[in-house]
């Protein structure tokens, strides 16, 4: 489990085809505090630690990345140089301070359209019809890995939806979202209480 609040940024060094996808990833984490086995999210995506290396501030670590997860995600965040938001998995005690993530990415969205308001960033994004549902105004959603409330969401014609949301000026420093530009995609992951009330709303109907 995680909670939506990046740690770090992260570049893949290396990748590489060998049965599943392999990255190293570059990351300021001291490697002592990592363990094997560990999972950290990458852009939204729970991985496994497979190796790791490095000093303090100058680290590294290997994961494998499954077919599955290459269809479900945006492809350009696994590629040699890709910057990638990171975050460890929450411990038991860990203040609790975006919402409940998985890790698990539900889909890919699309930057519509990038408005500066103030010191902040409005963004447009629109989700694929299968998500659609499952976004509300005022509630969480995991963009690229990062926990942001929903402020609007207009719904479309052919059954997607636009989803706003105001980024401000920590986060889009912090993260790789203040590097978007309209036309990118995005790995979402719905709100894990919005999943279990839809499917209950349908085993009802």
């Amino acid at each position: 489990m995680f909670t939506g609040i990046v740690t770090a940024i992260g570049t893949i060094r290396e990748a590489k085809q060998e049965g599943d996808l392999t990255a190293i990833i570059t990351c300021p984490y001291d490697p002592e505090g990592i363990a094997i086995g560990a999972s950290i999210a990458c852009s939204g995506v729970c991985l496994t630690v497979v190796d790791k290396g490095g000093v303090e501030g100058d680290g590294w670590f290997t994961v494998n990345i499954s077919g599955e997860t290459l269809a479900r995600s945006v492809p350009a965040h696994w590629v040699e140089g890709a910057r990638l938001n990171l975050e460890t998995a929450l411990k038991l005690g860990d203040e609790l301070g975006g919402h409940i993530v998985t890790g698990h990415v539900d889909g890919v969205g699309s930057v519509v359209s990038i408005t500066p308001i103030g010191d902040s960033l409005r963004f447009e994004i629109a989700a694929p019809r299968d998500l659609a549902p499952y976004i509300a105004a005022k509630g969480s959603i995991t963009v690229n890995g990062v926990s942001l409330t929903v402020n609007e969401v207009v719904d479309q014609a052919d059954g997607t939806c636009h989803f706003a949301l105001n980024i401000i000026p920590h986060t889009a420093a912090v993260t790789t979202i203040g590097a978007l530009a309209v036309g990118d995609q995005v790995n979402l992951e719905i709100d894990v209480l919005a999943r279990y009330l839809k499917r209950m709303q349908a085993l009802k109907g």
